[in-house]
């Protein structure tokens, strides 16, 4: 039998075992597997934000080859100072959809896993959350008005400019109440929820003030129910990049989970015990990233299932439970893709954003089910915390080169890793170097080079290998070469829990 026909065979007859043995087989002279510096890959991973900053960067700026950018951000348009924040990917634009939720995975990450990292990261980690925080603080300073982007997305693709020559049109999308805007609206509380906690006992003065624009934030939110890319000023420059694809009520859900979880307040139990139905958190759709929030959504709100007993909520674990029996190759109800060297797949590019939110739910699930010595019933098995860490370490370790290609996804950890990321700032010469203005159409030839990237951007997690376990390091290939700052966020937790528990 020839190598695929095994492949779709086993695959075809859900021998999983076997597959995934087989592949193992097959595999292991090409896998480096080893021991990875899990501490190594964490300082990394946080250190890539710094590459991604947009504004006027501090003097303890780490990430030397980049400089200040957008630096007159909202004051033609709406006299107001919208500096800051972060670029989402490999290009220039503020897209405020996917930051939000950047933040609040980067705020979750060190709720949860924050005391296993090296106190110098953990504060490192606090200055990149705060980074967001304070521009996303900025985009809602105004009252029944959100500001949702900077940067016309058309324009700014059709040129190869570093952030630093930016001279594409600062565009600013805003929506003003009694529009809806309830994705970024609510996604934005989370991330300021989120955050509060994670500044709750360095910074209190400063929790509170993200704690109180959040719970501002979510009444827009609420009150003024509809997706923000259905704003017809909106439309054309959020989509088809953040559009809201999945709709926006899994996000209300999700906003006041963390309002819920960082206030305590009750107001927000009765929401989301009385909404579940209504806003579809029963769907039970298994997913998890910018657009939808569902798998992650269920996890966190088991927290309070699982912790306090509350039989309220149980719909919300019992929608967990059935995540985690999806990811478990020999469940009855196993419903994910693996490739065939074992990374979870699936189609649409930027594939190990699904890889790193997964492999985070996985870990934070375990902890609660440890703290409350439960398991999870699959039906024909019993998954238990153990085997939820174990298909999360595959994924990590997957990522930082135990893989077919022998490849390091995450740029600067290990021998190998790729060198033409699609990232304008890191292919086009440094201004440290070249000074002079490289205009519109000169980047063209940075861009056609085969030659690697001039700067290497530390801790950038590409989107990955394609479902055969094949990577190009071709800076086109844009939903293959390009990071994003939600591959990276999530991953910070993953990398600190194993920083503290590496066997």
């Amino acid at each position: 039998m020839k190598f695929h026909y095994v492949l779709l065979f086993l695959l075809h007859h859900h021998h999983r075992q076997q597959f995934f043995l087989f592949v193992s087989l097959v595999f292991s002279p090409l896998v480096r597997c080893g021991h990875h510096d899990y501490s190594d890959a964490l300082s990394k991973s946080i250190l890539f934000f710094e590459g991604q900053r947009s504004g006027v960067l501090p003097r303890d700026q780490r990430m030397k080859w980049r400089e200040g950018s957008g630096l007159s951000d909202g004051r033609s348009m709406y006299s107001m100072d919208l500096t800051g924040g972060y670029f989402d990917a490999g290009d220039n634009v503020k897209f405020g959809f996917p930051m939000a939720f950047t933040t609040t995975m980067l705020a979750w990450s060190v709720i949860e896993f924050g005391e296993l990292m090296p106190p110098s990261e953990l504060r490192n980690a606090l200055v990149a959350i705060r980074w967001g925080t304070d521009y996303l603080l900025k985009t809602v300073s105004q009252p029944n008005r959100i500001f949702v982007q900077v940067g016309d997305p058309y324009k700014d693709h059709n040129c190869w400019e570093r952030p630093e020559d930016m001279d594409t049109a600062r565009t600013v999308y805003a929506v003003d109440a009694p529009n809806p805007a309830s994705e970024v609206a609510a996604e934005t509380a989370a991330a300021l929820a989120a955050s509060s906690m994670a500044f709750r006992s360095v910074d209190p003065g400063y929790a509170q003030t993200l704690l109180r624009n959040s719970v501002r934030v979510f009444q827009y939110a609420d009150n003024f129910r509809g997706a923000y890319s259905d704003n017809s000023n909106v439309r054309d420059g959020a989509c088809p990049f953040y559009c809201d694809f999945s709709g926006y009520q899994d996000e209300l859900l999700w906003g006041a989970a963390w309002l819920r979880r960082a206030s305590q307040d009750n107001s927000y139990l009765n929401y989301i015990e009385i909404n579940g139905k209504t806003l579809g958190a029963d769907d039970n759709i298994n997913e998890f990233g910018w657009d939808n929030k569902h798998a992650g959504l269920n996890v966190l709100v088991s927290k309070e299932a699982l912790e306090g007993n509350m039989y309220s909520l149980q719909s919300y674990k019992v929608s967990a439970d059935s995540f985690m029996c999806t990811l478990i190759p020999d469940s009855s109800s196993s419903h994910i893709d693996y490739t065939p060297g074992g990374l979870i797949y699936k189609p649409g590019g930027s594939n190990l954003q699904h890889a790193t939110t997964i492999s985070f739910l996985l870990l934070v699930y375990a902890n609660y089910l440890d703290r409350t010595s439960q398991t999870v019933n699959c039906g024909n098995l019993i998954a238990s915390p153990l085997s939820l860490r174990t298909i999360a370490k595959n994924q990590a370790d997957y990522i930082l080169g135990d893989n077919p290609m022998g490849l390091s996804y995450m740029v600067g950890y290990g021998n190998r890793f790729p060198q033409r990321i699609h990232h304008r700032g890191s292919s086009l010469p440094s201004v440290k170097d070249h000074p002079q203005f490289i205009a519109f159409k000169e980047g063209s030839t940075y861009f056609n080079s085969t030659n690697p990237n001039p700067n290497v951007l530390v801790g950038a997690i590409v989107g990955g290998p394609g479902e055969d376990d094949v990577y190009d390091d071709d800076r086109a290939d844009f939903r293959k070469s390009e990071p994003t700052t939600y591959i990276n966020a999530p991953f910070v937790g993953v990398l600190a829990y194993f920083a503290g528990n590496p066997n």
